[in-house]
């Protein structure tokens, strides 16, 4: 425990200070913005073609192996997205920032949503085929081969293999220890022990056995965690109007004090974009890695933008409202009785009496352990692009578990502000990248329209509508019409 606290002595200083300028100054502004300029450019898609959101997830690759299929996509990306930050976040933001940080998270959410379709959309369009004859692609990529810019490529994979790959599955480990160790009393060893046998028991078979896990887990959690909250809301219904009235007061300052809690215009902002980032992820790139892996349908880069574009609905609209009025409708918030996890499992007691911060220890470890996996889906794809072969595999793979067993013991401040500070950085530099590329968006999402506005129910990309791009993409990949898909090598448990 003593080389814990010296190596949290040393890193919290730099930390703090990364933070203080991205978050501070930087980010709480450029994220709505970029997410603003995104809606207006592209007729607000995120609104106008939802409908396409639920059509495109379907379960078959169309014969087309070399991608996983688009539910399988949404689903990792979901395992990601949905996990601390739907129930240890919201309840930091809360705690912090008061009822108004919701109404940012919304905000986030909804531009976010247009910023999340235009950078998985670009993954999809700049893919390549790996050495096993899969789809890869991502950040990574585009900025390889759309900007013309490798080395931003590698500065960007190496962000996210440290951010994801290791810090992030640090976060997560510690909440699962925190909720447990609440819940049942249970040591921070033993919680590491197991979560570290179970993440290798996956992560060893590589992103395809991820996609799988997700595919089954993740699903069930969201909806069993959403009916359980449509029940709170359904029996505190009449309080539900005043609720929705208070999140907005708060959120332009107009109720500082309610609650107990600071909640005025500067706090409630920056807590919401935050936290509604870390949540989301739209704008990070990070689940752009899994996006580039799929197999559109139909065949189209926008088909698979929209799919991410649904996963950010799903999580903050959806999932972390549901964490939010159910902390709200209990009257727990502002009463002292802590932060973080404990005040979601008190809120829980409330509504569902003894077994209630049961549930949350149970729900938490579960969003979290397909989190953890989720991330590492994203680290293997930057390995993929820096060439890190077996080598760099097992490194990412032994240094993830070796962060989900620190996890499990670190305090909650240090990891979480490691976590903003990694998130951040890549932030950045993927918003540079897809702003510079914002009108290769557009023109994508304009074929797009086109093609359906002229009554094509099934559109698809033809690489000869963008003769500008050049061998910048694989022509092999957009067609007018289908092509039998190449041989896929036998996968070997590295790829």
């Amino acid at each position: 425990m003593d080389l814990l606290q010296l190596i949290e002595n040393i890193l919290s200083p730099v930390v703090n200070g990364i933070n203080g300028v991205l978050w501070n100054y930087v980010l709480v502004g450029v994220l709505p913005l970029v997410g603003l300029w995104f809606s207006a450019s592209l007729g607000f898609i995120q609104l106008r073609r939802f409908p396409k959101m639920l059509s495109g997830m379907v379960r078959s690759t169309g014969g087309d192996n070399a991608g996983i299929s688009p539910l399988q996509s949404l689903s990792t990306s979901l395992a990601s997205r949905v996990g601390t930050g739907n129930i240890v976040g919201v309840a930091i933001a809360l705690g912090v920032g008061g009822p108004g940080a919701i109404f940012w998270m919304w905000v986030v959410a909804i531009f976010g949503m247009a910023t999340a379709y235009v950078e998985s959309a670009l993954a999809q369009l700049y893919k390549r085929r790996d050495a096993a004859g899969h789809y890869r692609g991502g950040p990574a990529l585009y900025m390889a081969y759309g900007l013309g810019k490798p080395w931003l490529g590698a500065i960007f994979s190496v962000c996210l293999i440290v951010a994801f790959g290791f810090v992030f599955s640090a976060v997560q480990a510690n909440s699962i220890s925190e909720a447990v160790s609440s819940a049942w009393s249970v040591p921070p060893g033993w919680t590491a022990t197991v979560l570290v046998a179970l993440t290798a028991a996956v992560i060893f078979g590589g992103l395809r056995r991820v996609a799988r896990i997700s595919e089954l887990v993740v699903p069930v959690m969201a909806v069993a965690y959403l009916a359980l909250a449509a029940w709170v809301v359904l029996g505190n219904i009449t309080q539900v109007p005043a609720l929705l009235s208070l999140i907005v007061r708060s959120a332009f300052g107009l109720d500082q004090a309610a609650g107990g809690v600071l909640g005025g215009l500067a706090v409630a902002l920056l807590n919401g974009v935050k936290r509604g980032l870390f949540s989301n992820e739209a704008g990070m790139g990070s689940a752009p890695n899994i996006a580039a892996s799929a197999t559109p349908s139909p065949h189209h880069p926008a088909s698979q933008g929209l799919i991410q574009a649904f996963g950010v609905f799903v999580d903050t609209l959806m999932v972390c409202t549901a964490t939010a009025l159910m902390i709200l409708l209990s009257g727990v918030l502002g009463t002292g009785g802590g932060d973080g996890v404990a005040l979601t499992q008190q809120a829980m007691a409330v509504h569902f009496g003894s077994w209630g911060p049961t549930f949350v220890a149970i729900a938490l470890a579960l969003f979290a352990l397909t989190s953890i996996l989720g991330n590492y889906a994203y680290a293997e794809s930057a390995v993929v692009f820096l060439r890190g072969g077996r080598i760099g595999m097992a490194l990412l793979r032994i240094g993830c578990l070796a962060m989900v067993a620190w996890g499990s013991f670190a305090k909650l401040d240090i990891v979480w502000n490691t976590a903003d500070a990694a998130m951040g950085i890549m932030a950045m530099v993927n918003l540079l990248a897809i702003v510079l590329l914002s009108g290769v968006a557009i023109k994508l999402t304009r074929d797009y329209d086109r093609k359906i506005r002229a009554g094509d129910r099934s559109p698809r990309l033809d690489a000869d509508d963008f003769p500008e791009l050049g061998d910048s993409i694989d022509r092999s990949i957009w067609t007018a019409t289908r092509t039998a898909p190449p041989l896929v090598k036998p996968v070997t448990k590295d790829e």
